[in-house]
């Protein structure tokens, strides 16, 4: 018979469903420097999914508290900022009355994420709200100073420790840095979480690195690239919104211009139109993968445009195609024993793979994999998706059997010997004496003549035709295997 399976089989993989995190807010972080204190408001509303809410119901020393509809994020800002020297950096968050002069009705908690390492390609807002990245500092512990952060609290002088429950000391210990680190800071209002009214608070940046040269502690360089890091999605996460509003420019825009360069090559391919004020805000959707590009015409013309050079690369993951490539079988090579084989997606994915519900790997060739059917599994890891297990077939044969009756290994037989071309097997003792060619319906169920042969090493020979680019070629391979009893 005409060999059916051929060395390279493709199987189109249905993935089970998952989606990374989409995290609006965390992902339009404002990027920020240690060259001034920052005015900063929180705007957001007590129900926001920045954090996955069926998933997270706390992260480091933050909860979720007991209202079931609520987000553990509140009313919240975030921000990002990059190392830019090694050493040690703190933060102090000052509560801002509403009316000046009058009470604090702030209640500023935080935490901080990191460090990241931006040539990483992770989708650090992904992690962060699936709760793979937790955070290194968090405080919502309460006193009457109306600052937290981390470092020494300036109004008591008291040095930051630990998080403990009820300590009553809003300061966290200083934070040791090496430079290009990226970390996220999420602040959030607990005090006042579901009311929506923005409040304001002072962000300042503290410690030896900033004492020592406040312009390089960290890398003001960050706000050049105010459309954000790099995102990585998967294909139907919802719509991603890009926004020029964080700019150096600030407030001072005439209009927004936006392009794409779908392919990354350094070609610009499309001119899009923004929405929102001043056209600053641009809606990606899925598959739409490009660097996106903005470019902001000042209303005052000092400088006349402001630039995100590098752009922001948005990459939307799909589910891949899988084509199963037999290295080393009866059919695909010489070589006999052991067998081996190489996944190839059809995908520019970060992809682990794994066979017969063993442990994954990230090397998509696999050695020594056992002859007859086979399953694969890959896995986006991305947060896209795992696949069901493929089916694969090696032709081969096993190196032992087991001919008990209990059903499991009672005959031997080479596995996948219908794929193979005018097969005959024949089964010799160890002596060379041919006791028997082969039913390869059945196999070999280990008697002679009717007779229960003995534990032993026993030889066969298989004989076949293989296929050698478009031309049978006679084919014998001598082996033993092991008949245990």
């Amino acid at each position: 018979m005409r060999a059916l399976f051929s060395a390279i089989c493709v199987f189109f993989l249905t993935f089970i469903t998952a989606s990374a995190q989409n995290s609006p807010d965390c992902r339009t972080a404002i990027p920020v420097c240690a060259d001034a204190p920052i005015m900063g408001v929180t705007d957001g509303s007590g129900d926001i999914d920045d954090f996955d809410p069926e998933v997270i119901t706390q992260t480091g020393c933050l909860e979720k508290g007991s209202v079931s509809s609520a987000n553990i994020e509140n009313n919240s800002g975030w921000f990002v900022f990059r190392a830019g020297t090694d050493g040690q950096i703190g933060f102090d968050i000052e509560a801002v009355p509403v009316n000046p002069g009058g009470p604090i009705t702030a209640e500023w908690d935080f935490a901080l994420y990191g460090p990241f390492d931006q040539t990483a390609g992770q989708n650090f807002c992904t992690i962060i709200g699936d709760g793979t990245s937790q955070p290194i500092r968090c405080n919502y512990e309460y006193n009457d100073t109306g600052f937290t952060g981390i470092g020494v609290n300036p109004v008591d002088g008291r040095e930051g420790a630990p998080f403990v429950k009820s300590s009553q000391n809003t300061y966290d210990e200083w934070l040791d840095v090496n430079a290009g680190e990226i970390y996220y800071l999420y602040i959030n209002n607990y005090n006042t979480n579901f009311d929506e009214e923005p409040e304001s608070f002072i962000l300042t940046f503290t410690g030896s690195s900033v004492d020592e040269d406040q312009n390089t502690a960290l890398d003001c360089t960050l706000r050049d690239e105010f459309l954000g890091l790099d995102i990585v999605a998967c294909e139907g996460d919802p719509d991603i919104t890009l926004s020029a509003l964080n700019s150096p420019a600030g407030s001072d825009i005439a209009s927004v211009e936006w392009t794409v360069d779908y392919d990354d090559d350094g070609t610009i391919d499309a001119t899009l139109v923004g929405s929102g004020p001043f056209g600053a805000e641009l809606v990606v959707s899925s598959p739409n993968s490009g660097r996106y590009f903005a470019e902001i015409t000042t209303a005052s013309g000092t400088p006349p445009t402001v630039v995100d050079q590098g752009g922001i690369l948005i990459t939307f993951y799909g589910i891949p195609n899988l084509t199963v490539n037999v290295l080393d079988d009866f059919v695909n090579s010489d070589q006999t024993d052991p067998y081996n084989v190489e996944f190839i997606p059809d995908g520019d994915g970060d992809y682990e793979y794994a066979i017969n519900g063993g442990e994954f790997q990230d090397d998509p060739i696999f050695y020594d994999v056992p002859p007859g059917m086979n399953t694969v599994i890959i896995n986006d890891k991305n947060g896209c998706g795992t696949s069901d297990p493929i089916p694969f077939l090696i032709v081969g044969y096993p190196k032992f059997f087991t001919p008990n009756g209990d059903g499991v290994h009672d005959n031997w037989n080479v596995y996948g010997v219908e794929q193979l071309s005018n097969p005959m097997v024949f089964i010799f003792d160890r002596y060379g004496k041919l006791l028997k060619q082969m039913d390869l319906n059945f196999g070999w169920d280990g008697t002679f003549n009717g007779r229960d042969m003995p534990s032993s090493d026993y030889w066969f020979r298989l004989d076949y035709d293989r296929d050698d680019e478009g031309v049978l070629v006679a084919t014998q391979v001598r082996r033993h295997f092991s008949l245990v009893r």
